[in-house]
């Protein structure tokens, strides 16, 4: 009984952290360039705050902020800590991109895991070449691959912003996630609905994230008013949720 419970209580932070990190989302890029176009927009730095829920429980926050460093040099920084019971789990991502006109250009990505089970630690590099070749460093053992039209496991939320703004309804993405294995991911907009967050009454529109696994099911919101910033996201395995991610806070910067 003792065992079966701890495993239990396990899989529910493991579900959750699972929908975290999908860029908080989760983070990917358009499958047709290596530099993600902005369509001369100019990043917002902010912070956002989200509670982590499994069944209306809440199981810990996580944050999210965007910084300039210096011009067209940017820091886009997560992290989470989540806890039930005598489990723990913190995780922390961090990118360094360039803007350069109407493109974004990844050049550095560090991931960490620590807590109840197996510490993790990726860091992922990208070098513009020629030729263009991305450097993974998957808990000390090296990998190098061809780059190809990947960004790393969070930028992809910049342009997905932009994309809804401009009123985009389906989008392709590649990406290098936290394991430091290619990923992809369709969306597909299904429409506005009005969302009751810990943050408030907000009108979102609501994307669905399309995996290449089909016994998963995410849905992201992103609303407008606060510059399309991703609002709630929330996962289903099997028909079950696994998790759901609720703003709680949100500033520029």
């Amino acid at each position: 009984m003792g065992i079966f419970f701890q495993k239990a209580v396990t899989l529910t932070i493991k579900r959750v952290i699972c929908i975290s990190l999908l860029g908080l989302f989760s983070s990917t890029g358009l499958a047709s360039t290596k530099s993600t176009h902005i369509a001369e927009v100019q990043l917002q730095p902010f912070e956002a705050v989200y509670y982590a829920y499994k069944w209306d429980d809440n199981l810990g926050s996580a944050k999210v902020s965007l910084e300039a460093l210096s011009p067209g040099l940017y820091s886009l920084t997560y992290q989470s800590k989540l806890s039930k019971f005598f489990l723990t789990d913190k995780r922390f991502e961090h990118s360094i991109f360039r803007v350069d006109g109407d493109t974004i250009t990844p050049q550095e990505y560090n991931y960490s895991r620590t807590g109840t089970g197996s510490d993790k630690a990726l860091k992922v590099t990208f070098h513009a070449g020629p030729p263009a070749f991305i450097d993974i460093d998957n808990d000390g053992e090296q990998m190098q691959l061809p780059w190809q039209n990947e960004l790393d496991n969070q930028l992809y939320r910049l342009d997905l912003t932009v994309r809804l703004a401009q009123g985009v309804k389906e989008l392709d993405y590649q990406f290098i996630n936290y394991r430091g294995q290619q990923k992809h991911y369709g969306m597909q907009v299904h429409g506005v609905e009005k969302l009751t967050l810990p943050y408030g009454d907000i009108e979102a529109i609501k994307v669905e994230i399309e995996r290449d696994s089909g016994s998963r099911v995410t849905y992201a919101w992103f609303a407008p008013e606060l510059n399309y910033q991703m609002v709630r996201l929330q996962q289903f395995k099997d028909g079950e949720e696994q998790g759901d991610l609720r703003l709680k806070a949100y500033a520029p910067m």
